[in-house]
């Protein structure tokens, strides 16, 4: 198949090296538009299984994890088509397309199994097939007069997907309450349309991208021996990604344990188990600049050097202790007391400090360590951390649900403790890591 001809960038004049690319606004805008569709859907899933589907908590929440372990699988697909065929900008826009008519099945097929396994297959497709290319097509748009405007760029980027979370997670459950009684066809609508709008937004910049040809196109044949530095990094960098994916397993189930604790819960106003995972973003909004611009310094002026690797270290450690509090929680609810939904506020918090410390330094890190063009290969097995994180649910979800008939607080102290245990793995990782970079702390 011959690749169709990108649209050419138009000329910028007087293009200043302190400014962002004009394109910048239309990735940026996509990003916010195409996170809300996303976890628009995740936001409404666990309960759509549940209620209208009718299936039992533990199988609503493994189909939701095989579907997330999808989303994160298939980056690996996507970065291969984008860096060695057709590349970004044809990737971004073609799977977007995809993306879309998976929202369409979803909303036109509401209440039926085959509709929903159709349109969450083309959506794992669409979502996952986009995710590696959108941060990197990014950095394309960059000339090499520009990189400190590197880190500025990425910090919109990452409020922007937040924005875009918290939008969706506080309203699109809304769609489908009891007061406004159109039930969820209406709840799959919208983030269909804000798809769609990711969709035209992204379009819309065609004209100002910058378009890096893929790498079949390039000749260069690399010497033998920095193959073998390369594999060599690549190792290091799995190595330290090896113990992550337990992380995962506790952070995503905001999506589905916690949405189901929650709505055992009296609600607070229009807060309830599915609303509540709008908190998340704004709490990742705030708990950004309070780590970058007041505890990592005061940690600094202490003596302290919060590595990338120490500062992962900790957000392991929150992550098992924002489950201690949720098996805390748990424990109250089974005990017959009618708790108000904002107790899930505790975990929460911790929780978000642990992503932030976690997911924000792990990228730093892999960054740092990974050859220049291999960052995308990188980015793409970050994401594969967080499908085995997926799976992990689904496994051990399905055992219990076998053998174990754990219940309650015990299912969540289990996997505090698995964290536990992987963190410490996670220390092991760290003092056997070979630091590729000169000059740089290790740990």
């Amino acid at each position: 198949m011959s690749e169709p001809a990108a649209p050419p960038p138009a000329p910028v004049a007087g293009r200043s090296p302190d400014r962002f690319p004009p394109q910048i606004k239309y990735i940026v805008g996509n990003e916010a538009c195409e996170r809300f569709s996303y976890y628009g859907l995740m936001g409404i899933m666990e309960m759509y299984l549940v209620n209208r589907l009718h299936m039992t908590g533990g199988h609503a929440t493994q189909v939701l994890h095989l579907f997330g372990m999808a989303v994160y699988f298939l980056p690996l697909l996507g970065g291969w088509l984008a860096d060695w065929w057709v590349g970004r900008y044809w990737t971004i826009f073609s799977l977007s397309l995809v993306y879309c008519l998976g929202q369409v099945t979803l909303a036109a097929s509401e209440g039926t199994r085959i509709g929903l396994f159709a349109g969450l297959a083309l959506i794992a497709l669409g979502a996952g097939g986009i995710k590696s290319s959108v941060a990197a097509f990014v950095g394309d748009q960059f000339g090499a007069d520009q990189e400190h405007l590197m880190t500025k760029v990425y910090g919109w980027f990452y409020w922007a997907v937040n924005v875009g979370a918290a939008g969706a997670f506080f309203i699109v459950p809304w769609l489908h309450s009891e007061k406004l009684g159109l039930g969820y066809w209406l709840a799959f609508a919208v983030p269909g349309f804000f798809m769609g709008l990711a969709t035209l937004v992204f379009w819309m910049g065609r004209r100002y991208y910058v378009h890096k040809p893929p790498a079949r196109k390039e000749k260069r044949v690399r010497p033998a021996g920095e193959r073998q530095e390369d594999i060599k990094a690549v190792l290091g960098i799995l190595m330290i990604f090896a113990p992550i994916p337990m992380f995962w397993a506790l952070f995503n189930q905001v999506n589905s344990t916690w949405v189901l604790q929650g709505n055992a819960m009296r609600a607070f106003h229009l807060l309830n188990g599915e609303t509540m995972q709008g908190s998340g973003a704004l709490l990742v909004m705030i708990w950004v600049p309070v780590l970058t611009l007041g505890i990592y310094p005061l940690a600094r002026r202490a003596g302290l050097n919060p590595t990338p690797l120490r500062r992962m270290s900790a957000g392991m450690l929150l992550a098992a202790a924002s489950f201690i509090v949720s098996g805390m929680v748990q424990d109250e609810l089974d005990r017959g007391r009618h708790l108000s939904v904002l107790w899930q506020l505790a975990p929460y918090t911790v929780l978000e400090a642990g992503e932030v410390l976690l997911s924000a330094s792990a990228l730093e890190f892999a960054f740092e360590q990974a050859p220049l063009h291999l960052k995308s290969v990188i980015m793409a097995l970050w994401y594969l951390a967080n499908a085995a994180g997926q799976l992990l649910i689904v496994i051990i979800t399905g055992l219990n649900h076998r053998y174990f008939k754990a219940e309650g607080g015990s299912v969540f102290y289990f996997y505090s403790i698995m964290m536990i245990v992987c963190a410490g793995l996670f220390v092991v990782c760290v003092s056997l890591f070979r630091d590729r970079r000169a000059g740089l702390a290790r740990s």
